[in-house]
């Protein structure tokens, strides 16, 4: 038990418990009026994503890779979809002028049951796999499929600061007007992207969970006399 405690007590996993601890931070600081608090909101989940980026590669190197990191590592992705996605839907709901994205306008409902349902079908799987005594690390088309949305999510929080700016200072003029159009569709290319990667992933993990569960079970005690 003490090995296991002391293997789990790393680097890696200190920086995936912070991105855990930074998620409802982002969601306060979205809820805020403010274009400059919004852009702080950014400055602290861009530090959260870039962890992202950082653990997995850092308990490689370090040969830290411990079960507590390949389980949390991905629990970290999913709260912080959920701490800027659910303020991005009400957000954009109560005040529609903060979307206006092209194609999209705001962010429907439709997108949140996209990422959601499949974070939530992924979480079932894996406790079912877990349950057999198989952890089941993020493969490399999961990670795209963050990074995809972490993409979307920034250039969705600037897109919100900005925005947020347009309405309270009365920005026009053709600048402004270039600049909604190039944010605004980056934004949108952005959100198509992560939502086909969503889906795409999706299929890979469930074929490669239906031959995971579709194997037999190993016995503790078989695995004890293998050892």
């Amino acid at each position: 038990m003490r090995d296991s405690v002391s293997n789990d007590v790393n680097l890696p996993n200190a920086i995936t418990t912070l991105r855990v601890l930074l998620a409802p931070v982002v969601t306060v600081l979205l809820f805020e009026s403010s274009a400059s608090v919004r852009l702080i909101a950014f400055g602290v989940f861009l530090v959260a994503a870039l962890s992202d980026l950082v653990d997995g590669a850092l308990a490689r190197r370090r040969a830290e890779v411990t079960d507590f990191g390949k389980l949390v590592d991905p629990l970290a992705d999913k709260l912080l979809l959920v701490a800027t996605l659910i303020p991005f839907y009400l957000l954009t709901l109560r005040v529609p002028d903060l979307g206006r994205l092209p194609l999209f306008g705001g962010i429907g409902l439709w997108v949140l049951v996209v990422f959601f349902g499949r974070e939530l079908l992924i979480t079932w799987l894996r406790t079912a796999a877990a349950r057999r005594g198989i952890v089941v690390p993020a493969t490399t088309l999961g990670k795209r499929k963050a990074l995809a949305q972490n993409v979307f999510i920034g250039s969705m929080i600037l897109w919100l600061a900005y925005r947020t700016a347009v309405i309270a200072e009365g920005w026009t003029g053709p600048f402004n007007r270039f600049w909604a159009g190039l944010h605004g569709w980056f934004t949108t290319i952005s959100l198509i992207v992560a939502l086909a990667l969503t889906l795409v992933s999706l299929v890979v993990y469930v074929i490669a969970f239906r031959r995971v569960l579709g194997s037999k079970p190993i016995d503790p005690a078989e695995q004890a006399r293998r050892i």
